[in-house]
């Protein structure tokens, strides 16, 4: 799936931001993406993965073992 436009790109990370924030390597994150386990968007320019915020933290939540629709209300 590619991002239409360049707006917003900043609630977007990068592979290497992304692994940072799940504390995995980027080949991890890499290969849960090509594994269907996590879903990456492209840039329109440069054709880079980009992974949401949102979606790394809710993932970081359930693997804590909480609910994220819990935690967002907070």
């Amino acid at each position: 799936m590619n991002i239409s436009s360049t707006r917003d790109l900043g609630t977007y990370l990068k592979v290497g931001d992304a692994a940072a924030v799940l504390g995995v390597s980027p080949w991890t994150l890499r290969h849960w993406d090509r594994a269907g386990k996590l879903k990456s968007l492209r840039h329109p320019v440069n054709g880079y993965r980009l992974y949401r915020r949102e979606e790394l933290e809710a993932l970081l939540v359930r693997a804590a073992g909480g609910d994220p629709r819990q935690e967002a209300m907070k």
